[in-house]
C-alpha cells in the first residue's frame, strides 16, 4: 500500500566466483562492452571473460606487498604502488611496461591511484603527504606536486576531470586541476573526534560527493559540490570502518563495503538501506556491473565473486499508484467527456457514500472543469472519510484554484506523506504545476528544476515531460506578447527536455487524466509555435530547419491534420524570406540573401520575381553558373519581360562569355523596346547598342596611345607591332570584349580611359648595348621566340619576364625603332622620357650582375657608366632590376624596387643623385649645374647621345642631328636650358670652353667637380652684417645699387649669344706668374677694381689681351647677376620673353620688384626703412666671395669668355662700400 516501508533484502550466496587469484584482489575494472573484466593483484594481471567465467590471458608481474592498484577505465593501462613508493605500469595491449616507467614513484607508500576519465592523467597518493599527477603518454609529472598536509588515504578525479578530491586523516581536499589550486578544505568524519576520511566516490553527474570513515566514525557522508555543505544526516548502517564506495551507472544506488564483511546497497535518493550482501571474508574491493544488476567483490582471500543485485530494487514497476479509478471514468477524462465523467462518479457516490476514492475523483473532475468551490467540496468529503493520496491531491489541486496556496501545500504535505517512494516525485511535479498554473511561474520552473536534479533516475523523464509544459506555456505568453526569441527559446526548451519511453508513459497518463494534457498534442503545438516564434525573430536557418523537422514528423494522420497550418505558414515564410532577402540583399548580405530566396523558392517555385532577385545576389556573389541556371528560369517563367535577359548579360559577362553577353543585351533592348508598359520603354534612353559602344571606344584610342611608343613588342606572340596593329589586337580581345559589354550598360569615358591604359600598358627595358643586338630589320614579321641567332637571348628573356610580370607590350630601343627613319629616330628621343615615365614597369638588365650577387654589384656595373640609362631609372615610377640569369637583383621581390631602400642607397651612392630624386623626379629646366653632374661622367656610344639622352630630363624638345658634333649638340641643349629657365649654375663649370660658345664648355665632364658657389649665409650672420652696414652704407647708395639689379634684364640666350646681366669690375692689372713655363696652362695675377688680387690658371696668354686692349678695358672680371638674390619671388614664366626671338630682347624690361618704389627720384626724400634693410641685406650677399667670369672684348664690342683650369674666387675688397658694384651693365657674350 502506499508509504509502505520495504524490507531491507539479505542475501548470503553470490551467483558466481571467479577462481585463479593467488592474492588479495585490490582492483578491478569492468569492460565498456560489459562482456570482460580486468583483475589486478600483487602478482598478477588477469583478463576474464564474464559470460563463461573464464581467464583469457594472465600476465605475470613482480610480486610486491601491499600494492596499490588501478585499472583504467578502457582496461589498457594497469598501475600499481608498493610500500617503498614505487610504481609499476604495464599496457594491456602489449603485456609490457611502457617506455620511461621503471623509475616513477614517490618516497613513501603509495596509498591511492587514480585515472582520468579520460585516461589522459594518472593521480597518485602517497604517505610522503604528496599527491603527483602524471602523463599517461610522457610518464612526467605535470606541474607541482600537491601537499596533502597529512596522509592521503583516497584520491578521486570528479566525472568532469577538473576537480580532484582528496581524503586524508584528518581532511578532505578539493582541488581544481586548471589551475592548480585548493578550492576548500573541511575535516569530514575526523570532526567527530577519533576518525578519519577514509574512502570517497563521486556521483556520475558530479553534483555529489561521498565520503566513508573509519575509526571511530562508520558512516557515509554526503556533500553538495556546489555549496561543499554536508546534505542530509549521515548514513548509518555498518559497525566497522568504510573500506570502498561504488555508484551505479545511473546514480541511482550506492555500494559500501565494509570491515564488517557487509556490502550494503542503498538508494541515493533517501539514503535508506535496500539491500545487504552477507559476505563470509574480508573485502577489500567493489564495483557495479554496467547495467547495475550485479556487484563484483574481491576479498582478502583470492578470490572474486558476482552478487546479483535484489530484482525487487532494480526493477522499474510499471503499475499506477497515483490514482484510483474505474476504467470509464478514466476514459471519459482523457477523451475529455468531463460531463460524462462527473455523471459516472455521481452514480457511484449515490451508490455508496462512503467510497472517498469516488468523491476524490470527482473533485478532480470538477477542478478541471474550473468548478473549484464544487471540487474543494468533493475533496474535504474524501478525505473526511478516509485519509489517501487521492484525496489530499484532489484538496490540494482545488486549494490551489481557489489561490489558498497556503493550505494547498499543507494537502501535497499530507499527500507525501501517504505516498509511497515511486509516487513521491509525482506528487512534487502536481505541487509544481499547481503553482504555475496559480500564475508563479518562476517558482513553478525552479521547483521542477530542482526536483529534477534531487529525484531518482528513473523519475528525471517525468520532470522533464513537466519542465516542456511549462516550457510550452510561457512560449505562448512571450509569442502572444510579441517577444518571439524568448518564445522560441520556451519552445526549443520544451522540445528538448521531452524525452518518452515505455517506463514513463504510465506518469504521463495521470497527467492526462488530472489536466486534460495530451502531450502528444501539447507538443505538437510546441512545435509549429517555434516555427511561428523562430521566423518571426529572425533566425531564419533555425526556422526552415525546425518545420522540415516537423514536415517528417508522425504518421500519415498526424501529417494530414496540420495541412491547412503547413499552406499558412509557408505562405507567411514565404513572404518573410523574401522581405528579409531585400534587406540583405540591399546591405550587400550577397550569402544571406540568397539563402533567404532559396528558402522562399522552396515553397514558391514558380514565382520568377524571386528568381531574378537570387540571381542578382548570386552575381553579387559571382557565382555566374548558378546564376545562370537563374537566369534560365526567369525567362521561362516570364519570358516577354527584359529582366531575364538583363540578368543573362551579367550573368555571361560575369563568367567572361562577352560575345554571348553582348548578344543578350542586345535582345533586352529590343524587349525594352517593345514593352507595352511606357515607364519600363523609357528604360530603353540609359542604355546603347554595341555599335554605339564600340565608336566611343575607337574615338579614345589614339588619345591613349599618345604617349606610349610607335612599336612595341607582343610578349604572347612575340611579333613587333605598330600601333595601327595594335588597335586591331584590341579589338579582337576578351578585354575589348569586355569594355564594349560594359559600355552598352553604361557609357563612361573614364571606365574607357582605364581600360584601354590597362591593356595598352608596357614595360620599357633599360640595359647596356652590346654586340649583335637585334635590330628591326633583323627581326620583321617574325616571331622573337622561334629566331636563334646571336644576341636575340636577351630580348627573348625580357618578353618572357614581362609576360610572366602580367603584361602584353614590351619595348626595347634596338628593334621597336627604325634607326634608318630620321624622323621616327627624332620622335623617339624627344618622346623617351615621356615613354618610360607612362610605362607600367620598367625592367633594368644587368648583364654584367652575376647571379646570387651582394649589394654593391649594382654599383660596379657597366649600365651605370652610360648616359641613356639615367632617364631611364629618373623617368619610371616602378622599376625593377634583374641579374644576368634574369633574377631579381638581392632577390628583392618587392613590386617596385624604388620603394627598396637597400637598392635606393646602393643607387644613390653610386650616381650622386639625392634620394627623393631617384624615387620622385620630375624632369625641367630648373636645377640643371646638378643634372649635368649627374652625367658628367657618363658615356654614350655615339657622342652627340651624351646630349640627346638629356632632353627628357630637362624637359626640352630639340631637333637631334647626328653628324653636328658633340659640342654642337651639347651647345644647343644648354642654351636653351638657360634660354628657358635663366638658370646660370649651368655656366658654373671649370675646363676647356666649347666651340659653341665660350661660355659653355665643351666636354660635359667639366660639371664633374661640384659647385664652387660659396654656402648661403645663416639668418643671425645677415642680421649682424646688416646692422654693421648701417652705419656705413648710406641709404641712396644702397637703394640706388638696389634699384640697378631690380632693372638689369634678365639673362637671354639665343642663336649662340648670350646677353648676360653682369656686376662689372674692370681688370686694371695682369702679371704672368714667373716659373710655370713647364705647364701646359699659364698662371696669372690680376687687379681688378674693387676686388682683390686673384690668380687665373688659363691656356689663353692674358698678357697679350691685357696690352692689346689696355686703354679700353678689353678684359672684364663680372659677376653674373642672379635675380634670385633680390629676395623676390621668382618671374613667373608668363612674365618672360620668348628668348628665342631676338627682335623681342630689345624691347622687354622685367617686371617690377614688389619692393621696388615707383618713383626712383623720390627714394631718398621717402627714406623707404622697408626698402633699405632689403637693400643692405642684398648688399650683404654681394660682398661675399663669388665665382666670377673672366672676359675678354672682341673687336665688334662683344665678349668671349676665358676658359681658366680651376674656379675664379673673386673676393670684395672694401666691404664698406657700393661704389665699385655700381657698374651694372648686360653684355653680349659670344
Amino acid at each position: 500500500m502506499p508509504g509502505a516501508v520495504q524490507p531491507i533484502i539479505k542475501t548470503t550466496t553470490p551467483n558466481r566466483s571467479f577462481k585463479g587469484q593467488n592474492s588479495k584482489v585490490p582492483a578491478f575494472t569492468v569492460f565498456p562492452n560489459g562482456h570482460h573484466m580486468v583483475t589486478m593483484n600483487e602478482s598478477h594481471v588477469i583478463l576474464w571473460d564474464l559470460t563463461n567465467r573464464v581467464v583469457l590471458r594472465k600476465i605475470d608481474v613482480m610480486n610486491r606487498s601491499r600494492l596499490t592498484e588501478v585499472v583504467s577505465g578502457d582496461g589498457q593501462l594497469m598501475v600499481g604502488g608498493d610500500r617503498k613508493g614505487q610504481l609499476i605500469v604495464w599496457r594491456g595491449d602489449t603485456n609490457k611496461s611502457p617506455p620511461n616507467t621503471t623509475h616513477l614513484g614517490h618516497s613513501g607508500w603509495i596509498r591511492s591511484l587514480d585515472f582520468s576519465p579520460d585516461g589522459t592523467v594518472l593521480a597518485t597518493g602517497s604517505y610522503d603527504r604528496m599527491t603527483k599527477l602524471w602523463d599517461t603518454k610522457t610518464w612526467q609529472v605535470q606541474g607541482i606536486p600537491i601537499e596533502c598536509g597529512r596522509d592521503p588515504n583516497c584520491i578521486r578525479f570528479s566525472p568532469s576531470g577538473k576537480l580532484l578530491a582528496i581524503a586524508t586523516d584528518g581532511y578532505i581536499e578539493i582541488w581544481n586541476l586548471r589551475p592548480r589550486e585548493r578550492i576548500i578544505q573541511f575535516e569530514g568524519h575526523s570532526a567527530t573526534g577519533r576518525a578519519t576520511n577514509f574512502t570517497l566516490v563521486w556521483t556520475p553527474d558530479g553534483t555529489r560527493l561521498l565520503s566513508g570513515g573509519s575509526g571511530n566514525d562508520h558512516t557515509i557522508r554526503e556533500w553538495d559540490t556546489s555549496t561543499w555543505q554536508q546534505v542530509r544526516d549521515p548514513w548509518s548502517g555498518h559497525t566497522k570502518d568504510i573500506i570502498a564506495l561504488a555508484v551505479n551507472s545511473t546514480g541511482s544506488f550506492v555500494a559500501s563495503a565494509s570491515n564488517d564483511d557487509d556490502v550494503r546497497l542503498w538508494h541515493l535518493s533517501d539514503q535508506r538501506t535496500v539491500a545487504i550482501l552477507k559476505h563470509s571474508r574480508p573485502i577489500q574491493s567493489i564495483t557495479f556491473s554496467l547495467d547495475g544488476k550485479h556487484i563484483f567483490i574481491g576479498d582478502h582471500r583470492n578470490e572474486m565473486s558476482e552478487w546479483a543485485v535484489p530484482k525487487d530494487v532494480w526493477e522499474v514497476q510499471a503499475r499506477n499508484e497515483i490514482l484510483v479509478i474505474n476504467t470509464s471514468v478514466r476514459n471519459a477524462c482523457i477523451i475529455g467527456d468531463l460531463h460524462a465523467a462527473r455523471e459516472l462518479l455521481t452514480r457511484d457516490i449515490n451508490a455508496d457514500g462512503n467510497n472517498h476514492n469516488s468523491y476524490a475523483n470527482r473533485s478532480l473532475v470538477a477542478a478541471r472543469r474550473g468548478d473549484w468551490d464544487d471540487a474543494l467540496d468533493d475533496a474535504f468529503q474524501s478525505v473526511n472519510i478516509h485519509p489517501s493520496l487521492t484525496g489530499y491531491i484532489s484538496q490540494g489541486i482545488a486549494l490551489c484554484g481557489k489561490k489558498l496556496f497556503q493550505d494547498a501545500r499543507k494537502a501535497f504535505e499530507l499527500a507525501l506523506m501517504v505516498t509511497n517512494e515511486d509516487s513521491c516525485t509525482i506528487v512534487h511535479l502536481l505541487l509544481a504545476i499547481l503553482l504555475f498554473n496559480a500564475d508563479d511561474h518562476e517558482r513553478a520552473v525552479s521547483r521542477v528544476q530542482e526536483l529534477a536534479a534531487a529525484c531518482p533516475q528513473t523519475d528525471v523523464l517525468a520532470c522533464r515531460s513537466v519542465e516542456a509544459y511549462l516550457h510550452i506555456q510561457l512560449g505562448i505568453d512571450a509569442l502572444d506578447g510579441e517577444r518571439h526569441d524568448e518564445a522560441a527559446d520556451h519552445f526549443t526548451a520544451a522540445i528538448d527536455t521531452t524525452a518518452f519511453s515505455s517506463q514513463s508513459a504510465i506518469r504521463y497518463e495521470v497527467f492526462l487524466v488530472l489536466f486534460g494534457w495530451d502531450l502528444n498534442s501539447v507538443l505538437e503545438s510546441a512545435h509549429q509555435k517555434r516555427c511561428h516564434a523562430l521566423l518571426r525573430a529572425g533566425k531564419i536557418i533555425e526556422a526552415r530547419e525546425a518545420y522540415r523537422q516537423l514536415v517528417y514528423m508522425g504518421d500519415e494522420t498526424t501529417k494530414a491534420s496540420r495541412r491547412d497550418w503547413s499552406v499558412a505558414f509557408e505562405r507567411e515564410c514565404s513572404t518573410f524570406y523574401t522581405s528579409k532577402g531585400d534587406e540583405a540583399l540591399a546591405a550587400k548580405d550577397y550569402g544571406k540573401s540568397i539563402e533567404l530566396y532559396s528558402a522562399a523558392l522552396e515553397l514558391d517555385l514558380a514565382n520568377d520575381t524571386i528568381v531574378a532577385k537570387r540571381c542578382e545576389a548570386k552575381l553579387g556573389q559571382m557565382l555566374w553558373e548558378d546564376a545562370l541556371v537563374d537566369v534560365q528560369k526567369v525567362i521561362e517563367l516570364n519570358p516577354s519581360s527584359y529582366v531575364g535577359y538583363q540578368l543573362r548579360h551579367e550573368a555571361l559577362h560575369g563568367a567572361q562569355q562577352y560575345d554571348k553577353a553582348i548578344a543578350a543585351f542586345e535582345i533586352m533592348l529590343l524587349k525594352l523596346n517593345d514593352s507595352p508598359d511606357t515607364q519600363i520603354r523609357d528604360l530603353r534612353r540609359q542604355f546603347i547598342t554595341s555599335t554605339e559602344a564600340a565608336s566611343a571606344i575607337e574615338k579614345s584610342t589614339p588619345d591613349r596611345l599618345q604617349n606610349t611608343p610607335h612599336r612595341l613588342l607582343n610578349t604572347h606572340t612575340g611579333l613587333i607591332c605598330d600601333q595601327e596593329v595594335q588597335k586591331n589586337i584590341f579589338k579582337t580581345s576578351a578585354e575589348y570584349k569586355e569594355l564594349l559589354s560594359l559600355t552598352m550598360k553604361h557609357e563612361s569615358s573614364e571606365r574607357i580611359e582605364n581600360a584601354m591604359e590597362g591593356y595598352f600598358r608596357c614595360v620599357m627595358l633599360s640595359h647596356r648595348w652590346e654586340e649583335n643586338e637585334p635590330r628591326l630589320r633583323d627581326i620583321g614579321d617574325k616571331d622573337i621566340y622561334q629566331l636563334g641567332h646571336a644576341g636575340i637571348a636577351k630580348l627573348q628573356s625580357f618578353c618572357r619576364a614581362a609576360r610572366h610580370a602580367g603584361f602584353r607590350w614590351a619595348w626595347v630601343d634596338t628593334c621597336c625603332i627604325d634607326q634608318s627613319n630620321h624622323f621616327e629616330v627624332q620622335q623617339s628621343v624627344n618622346a623617351m622620357f615621356m615613354w618610360y615615365r607612362h610605362a607600367a614597369l620598367t625592367i633594368v638588365y644587368l648583364s654584367d650582375v652575376p647571379p646570387s650577387s651582394k649589394s654593391g654589384a649594382l654599383a660596379k656595373s657597366v649600365w651605370n657608366q652610360r648616359g641613356w640609362t639615367v632617364q631611364e631609372f629618373l623617368a619610371p615610377k616602378v622599376v625593377l632590376f634583374f641579374q644576368q640569369d634574369w633574377t631579381l637583383y638581392l632577390d628583392d621581390r618587392s613590386p617596385n624596387h624604388k620603394e627598396s631602400d637597400a637598392i635606393m642607397r646602393e643607387l644613390g651612392d653610386a650616381t650622386g643623385i639625392d634620394a627623393r630624386s631617384l624615387v620622385t623626379f620630375r624632369p625641367g629646366t630648373g636645377g640643371a649645374r646638378e643634372k649635368l653632374q649627374w652625367v658628367s661622367m657618363r658615356d654614350t656610344k655615339v657622342p652627340e647621345d651624351i646630349a640627346y639622352s638629356l632632353f627628357g630630363i630637362f624637359d626640352v624638345n630639340l631637333p637631334v642631328i647626328y653628324g653636328e658634333q658633340k659640342q654642337n649638340a651639347l651647345g644647343r641643349l644648354l642654351q636653351e636650358v638657360v634660354a628657358q629657365s635663366g638658370d646660370l649654375t649651368a655656366l658654373d663649370w671649370v675646363g676647356k670652353s666649347s666651340e659653341f660658345h665660350s661660355c659653355l664648355p665643351a666636354e660635359i665632364t667639366s660639371y664633374g667637380a661640384p659647385s664652387c658657389s660659396p654656402p648661403l649665409p645663416s639668418e643671425d650672420e645677415i642680421q649682424t652684417s646688416v646692422s654693421s652696414l648701417r652705419n656705413t652704407v648710406g641709404v641712396e647708395s644702397a637703394l640706388r645699387l638696389r634699384s640697378k639689379l631690380i632693372q638689369a634684364n634678365v639673362p637671354r640666350f639665343a642663336a649662340r649669344r648670350l646677353q648676360l646681366p653682369c656686376i662689372i669690375f674692370p681688370v686694371t692689372e695682369v702679371k704672368r706668374t714667373r716659373d710655370q713655363d713647364q705647364q701646359p696652362s699659364l698662371a696669372f695675377t690680376i687687379k681688378a677694381d674693387g676686388l682683390q688680387d686673384l690668380s687665373v690658371t688659363t691656356a689663353d696668354n692674358l698678357n697679350q689681351l691685357w696690352r692689346a686692349g689696355r686703354a679700353r678695358h678689353a678684359l672684364l672680371l663680372v659677376r653674373p647677376w642672379d635675380r634670385f638674390l633680390l629676395g623676390a619671388p621668382e618671374v613667373a614664366d608668363s612674365d618672360l620673353p620668348d628668348l628665342s626671338d631676338t627682335d623681342s630682347l630689345e624691347y622687354w624690361t622685367p617686371p617690377a620688384s614688389p619692393l621696388q618704389d615707383s618713383s626712383s627720384e623720390s627714394l631718398v626724400e621717402n627714406e623707404d626703412l622697408e626698402s633699405y634693410s632689403q637693400a643692405l641685406r642684398l648688399i650683404v650677399y654681394l660682398r661675399r666671395p663669388f665665382s666670377a667670369f673672366l672676359l675678354a672684348q672682341q673687336r665688334g664690342g662683344e665678349y668671349k669668355r676665358i676658359a681658366s683650369d680651376h674656379n675664379i674666387i673673386a673676393h670684395v675688397k672694401d666691404k664698406a662700400s657700393v661704389n665699385d658694384m655700381m657698374d651694372v651693365r648686360t653684355l653680349e657674350i659670344l
